[in-house]
């Protein structure tokens, strides 16, 4: 995998696990520690498949590939499925703004 996108990877994951351990005085600031985490992964992925060649034309195509079997393997089960929402967008080139992101 990618250094970048092993780096971005395993800082979500972090950011989860601390997320899912801060007591409630640091709750929210944990949640925005995590939030930022994954769409600046989300970012160096777009970055890492656009830079593919050939570049995946489905999210089939791209989910098959080793890297995103690996990324599927090791993300929290909960994040699955906003990683695979993620990357239809990026198939599709669609780049969300701020208020579109999940909160």
């Amino acid at each position: 995998m990618d250094a970048r996108l092993e780096e971005a990877l395993q800082q979500t994951i972090s950011k989860w696990t601390k997320m899912g351990q801060a007591d409630m005085e640091h709750s929210e600031d944990a949640a925005d520690q995590f939030e930022h985490s994954f769409y600046a992964f989300i970012d160096v992925f777009r970055e890492w498949v656009n830079g593919l060649d050939p570049r995946p034309a489905t999210l089939e195509e791209l989910l098959d590939t080793d890297t995103c079997r690996d990324i599927v393997d090791r993300l929290p089960a909960p994040l699955v499925l906003n990683f695979e929402t993620e990357a239809d967008l990026i198939i599709e080139n669609t780049v969300r703004v701020d208020e579109d992101k999940y909160d």
